[in-house]
């Protein structure tokens, strides 16, 4: 395979492949999983897309530093991808995306914003054995579509601003289209306004979606080259995550 791609909840594996027929498809990226891939498989070009964060470490940054000591391509994309790409940029990490592109600008200008958050990118969703399905609303999905309302004007920017800020309050868990229109029908707002919710919600966009279909086809037309990056600095925390993923094989 010439390419590796760490992929979940954010796009199905069947379309991942239609567009990049060469793709492994691994499950979100851990700890350690970079690691042993590099280890392994030696592979010419790794691609993230998700990644886990919460039930288990996530992937730390050193273990893409390793992959491109090794020579490998990597890429990121729509949600751990975007955000690794965007903080490991000066390593040769490449990012795809408008996620990626808001998550860069906040890292280049050293600012922190509520967009920048890690967990504007972060959901539920189920197990692999159900293709991962997602059990709540992305907030990038959440803030991408009422921007597109308000900018045709479908909303006002107060009611924008509003129904944004209701979904930011919410634990990333609790997100979603549905929440969404409960916020909206909280506020008592005009019918128009509602209507035009409704149609969003029922339309239900994803711009991370958008990022991961946006990345594959950028592969699917450019091949790999193999070019070593920096060397990860032997430091005590990564013998100790080798040893571990070693002494697990």
């Amino acid at each position: 395979m010439t390419t590796y791609l760490f992929l979940g909840p954010t796009l199905p594996a069947h379309v991942a492949v239609a567009i990049l027929p060469d793709a492994a498809i691994l499950p979100p990226v851990a700890c350690g999983d970079v690691y042993r891939l590099v280890r392994d498989a030696r592979p010419r070009r790794i691609a993230i897309v998700d990644g886990y964060f919460e039930r288990m470490a996530a992937v730390w940054h050193k273990e893409l530093i390793f992959a491109r000591e090794r020579g490998a391509e990597v890429w990121g994309a729509a949600s751990m991808g975007a955000l690794r790409a965007a903080e490991l940029l000066p390593f040769g990490v490449r990012g795809v995306g408008r996620v990626y592109r808001t998550f860069a600008r906040g890292a280049r200008s050293l600012t922190v914003g509520p967009e920048t958050d890690d967990d504007e990118v972060a959901i539920v969703h189920g197990p692999a054995e159900l293709g991962y399905p997602a059990l709540s609303t992305a907030m990038v999905d959440l803030r991408a579509g009422l921007a597109a309302l308000r900018e045709r004007s479908a909303i006002s920017a107060r009611t924008h601003d509003r129904l944004l800020a209701a979904q930011k309050a919410r634990p990333y868990r609790e997100r979603s289209w549905a929440a969404l229109l409960d916020d909206a029908d909280a506020v008592a707002l005009p019918r128009r306004e509602l209507a035009a919710l409704a149609a969003l919600a029922a339309r239900a966009p994803s711009v991370k979606a958008a990022d991961a279909r946006a990345l594959l086809r950028r592969l699917a037309r450019t091949p790999p080259r193999r070019v070593p990056g920096p060397r990860v600095p032997r430091t005590w925390f990564w013998r100790q995550l080798c040893a571990i993923v070693d002494s697990e094989s």
